[in-house]
């Protein structure tokens, strides 16, 4: 003992020692920053208005806090992603503090211990490394906090910006301190966060088409950085269980303390503190509302549209027994909206439209949002407005007032969806993709619009959009923010509401399960509408001929150069394109939901035969020239690009240089559904469903149909191009799927079998064109090469609508 004790006055003298060197030479806080102004907060700062430093006071005693940084500032580019209020990385930091040293310390809360035991939590953070994120030369000192230059981190590259400049080849970019500024009008100390940001210039080669598409000088890009210490949230704060259905994400960690037989992931939801004032009451004020605030920079009407869609949650809050609980209201004109204190709704604007998002700043200890933050893409609206002016143009009629009035009405329809759609991702809950085909059931899925034909022949638009939440909404909310404060077990509460959403009907099926071309589940779709998919195919494939029929000039405004109308048609020609991904998930389709181990479970099966048959039926209608060719009306108002216009991904592609190519459109349109249909993953679960139920077209069935489908409407206009295009879309399509490398073997041999079939009848055709697709499919066969250097070209972008 006299020994240990021995050890410790050793090592204590060593660090005054230490200290007294380190205190000889550095100047006192109070001294060095005399001449400086200065902001009291949670951490104070100090402005040297004369060299343009901000100097950061850190506490000797390393406290934990939230750091933060975000890009209040973007660039303006859809395809690089660097936006305006875009949130970056969310980290447990503090500072430490040794000799003349303070390091930023990010740490490591992926891997944790919950117990009690200090030395079982040590065990675990020595185990798993924590990031030192800057260092930083203290400048001067008292007796408890140093003072730091933050200059220098503060104009560095903290948002990856250079990183992700290159990785969408953009060129390679540097953050320059020279042509770097602080910015102090956003940067403010307050009692529970500190703000600071600076004006950083990248400086690099600016060889990409995006950046070069959107920067002042390609070459010198200047962007605005943010960093915001945040202090930790006190301990008042529950955690809420994640459940596979209850709608929400998961904040995930392991807790290396679990007991054994426990499983050590843990998952919680993320989402706002709330709580009432009166836990017992039925009804109650909260004791602290969630607020978000609107960018005051949004225009009308769109900006009481954003505010009504907003709004629509406080009837969720109010059903679960609060009062006031959800409110919106405009930003002030003087806040920061990247000041951690406010819920933000922006309004961003981008050189060509892009998604809107839903992010939040989360305490990563226990999965608290601390701030929501939603990006609305501000030619979303624009989109819209276009797609209602092709479908109920023209512009050259006499109710043109009324016209305009009705389009405007359904693009501020579906802004108010997409504002409430966000703010619930800000909430944490996630997309239900399902709740389309359940009678629009959430504004978590994606919308769209519902096209009807009236009794006298016409469109309307009158439902296009669904008006507040769903049931589904009002279930997620009662599980996530339910108030259980002194009443029974909360996990039995949160299983009553999962039992309420099975007795409702209401189904749960995320991204991972609608997004991907290869998606089986029958009824999560993007875009989509109806119970049931094909039977909305069929309808949507007759709304959009009706649209194609009438289209003409009326549809562009007057004193618009008539090639734009190409940019209305686009829309209106692919009005199929999502109902059609919904109907291919019938194909090898399979029945399932998010299943726990508590019941059989006995709805997992494949979707009937007759109903994948019903949806095959259905689908190779998109491959036939009458649904494909344009009206030879609408091909002569085709016409090319005026001078002073520009092409862009909104147009077609084709193959005739200047001149509109409705053909090579036809083909990209083919060649969409065909890449569905012939998805590797579907082509391999038709086959096993097909061995366990003969009445499931095979892989090799279904392309002996296509095959017959487009070789039939061929055969009645042998040399008409069209039908040509169609014909080599489809063979070579067929060719590309045979050669895919997930194919299952057995697969590929039934492919195979199928191409040899089809290039001894084309070889048996007298027409020469059927004869050269025969010699192709066989020196494909013969030699495992594709000669026909085609590849039919991509349509313009879909999503987001």
């Amino acid at each position: 003992m006299r020994h240990f004790l021995f050890l410790i006055l050793i090592t204590s003298a060593v660090f005054v020692n230490f200290d007294a060197n380190a205190n000889k030479d550095t100047p006192a806080i109070s001294e060095f920053t005399k001449d400086m102004t200065s902001q009291q907060g949670f951490f104070d700062f100090y402005h040297d208005q004369q060299s343009g430093k901000i100097y950061l006071q850190v506490p000797l005693e390393a406290t934990a806090f939230i750091f933060q940084t975000s890009l209040p500032w973007g660039l303006g580019s859809n395809d690089i992603g660097l936006d305006r209020g875009q949130l970056g990385q969310t980290q447990l930091a503090s500072f430490h503090v040794e000799g003349d040293k303070a390091l930023l310390m990010a740490h490591n809360t992926q891997f944790r211990a919950s117990s009690r035991n200090q030395a079982e939590r040590d065990s675990v953070n020595e185990a798993f490394a924590d990031s030192a994120l800057h260092g930083f030369e203290i400048i001067a000192r008292d007796q408890q906090a140093v003072l730091i230059d933050y200059t220098p981190y503060l104009l560095s590259d903290v948002h990856g910006v250079s990183e992700r400049l290159k990785a969408t080849e953009q060129g390679d970019f540097k953050s320059v301190a020279e042509r770097s500024v602080i910015y102090p009008k956003r940067s403010k100390a307050f009692v529970d966060n500190t703000e600071l940001e600076a004006k950083v210039t990248f400086v690099g080669s600016g060889t990409g088409r995006f950046v070069r598409q959107v920067a002042a000088d390609s070459d010198a890009l200047t962007l605005h950085l943010h960093h915001s210490f945040i202090r930790l949230p006190d301990n008042g704060y529950q955690t809420r269980e994640f459940h596979p259905n209850s709608g929400f994400w998961a904040q995930t960690f392991i807790d290396y303390s679990a007991p054994l037989g426990s499983d050590i992931k843990t998952k919680v939801i993320p989402r706002h503190r709330l709580s009432k004032k009166d836990p017992i009451a039925s009804r109650s004020e909260p004791r602290e509302p969630i607020v978000y605030y609107l960018d005051p920079g949004a225009p009308e009407p769109v900006k009481t549209a954003l505010l009504e869609g907003a709004r629509w949650w406080s009837e969720a809050f109010e059903a679960i027994g609060y009062d006031n609980a959800f409110q919106v209201k405009t930003l002030p004109d003087d806040a920061d909206p990247m000041d951690i204190r406010y819920n933000v709704i922006q309004w961003v604007h981008r050189a060509t439209r892009g998604w809107s998002y839903g992010s939040s700043v989360i305490d990563p200890r226990t999965g608290e949002i601390i701030k929501g933050h939603v990006t609305l893409g501000s030619l979303r609206v624009r989109q819209d407005m276009k797609i209602a002016e092709g479908l109920l143009g023209p512009f050259d009629e006499p109710n043109q007032a009324e016209l305009k009035q009705t389009i405007e009405a359904m693009a501020l329809a579906r802004i108010r969806q997409l504002s409430a759609h966000e703010i619930g991702h800000t909430l944490g809950i996630a997309h239900n993709f399902a709740a389309s085909t359940q009678d629009r059931a959430s504004v978590m899925d994606y919308p769209h619009p519902l096209v009807t034909l009236t009794t006298d022949g016409k469109l309307s638009l009158q439902d296009a959009y669904d008006i507040g939440l769903g049931p589904w909404d009002q279930q997620v909310i009662a599980y996530g923010y339910s108030d259980y404060a002194g009443m029974p077990s909360q996990s039995e509460q949160l299983a009553r509401i999962l039992q309420q959403n099975k007795e409702l009907g209401l189904e749960f099926i995320s991204d991972r399960d609608a997004r991907p071309a290869a998606g089986a589940h029958p009824t999560a779709h993007l875009w989509d509408n109806g119970s049931d998919p094909v039977t909305e195919l069929q309808r949507v494939l007759t709304v959009r001929q009706h649209v194609l029929d009438s289209f003409n000039q009326g549809q562009l405004k007057a004193n618009q150069p008539l090639s734009d109308l190409q940019e209305v048609l686009v829309p209106m020609y692919l009005l199929h394109r999502y109902q059609t991904e919904a109907a291919v998930k019938w194909l090898g389709g399979v029945h399932y939901r998010y299943y726990m181990n508590d019941s059989a479970p006995n709805d997992y099966q494949m979707v009937s035969s007759s109903d994948q048959q019903r949806a095959l039926k259905q689908l190779l209608k998109t491959l036939q020239p009458e649904v494909l060719q344009l009206p030879q009306s609408v091909q002569q108002l085709m016409v090319p690009l005026a001078y002073g216009s520009n092409d862009n991904r909104e147009r077609f592609k084709g193959r005739t240089g200047l001149i509109p190519d409705p053909v090579s459109w036809a083909a990209s349109a083919a060649d969409f559904s065909l890449q569905l249909m012939f998805n590797s993953a579907r082509l391999n679960r038709l086959q096993q469903q097909h061995n366990a139920d003969s009445n499931v077209p095979s892989a090799a069935a279904l392309y002996n149909q296509v095959a017959a489908t487009v070789l039939e409407s061929w055969q009645q206009a042998p040399t008409d191009s069209l039908r040509q295009r169609i014909v080599t879309t489809a063979f070579n399509a067929m060719v590309t799927a045979t050669s895919a490398e997930q194919l299952a073997p057995e697969v590929h041999l039934a492919l195979r079998s199928s191409l040899q079939t089809q290039q001894t009848k084309l070889a048996d055709h007298n027409s020469s064109f059927a004869k050269q697709l025969a010699v192709q499919l066989k020196h494909f066969l013969n030699e495992d090469q594709w000669p026909a250097s085609y590849q039919p070209q991509p349509l313009p972008p879909g999503s987001p609508i």
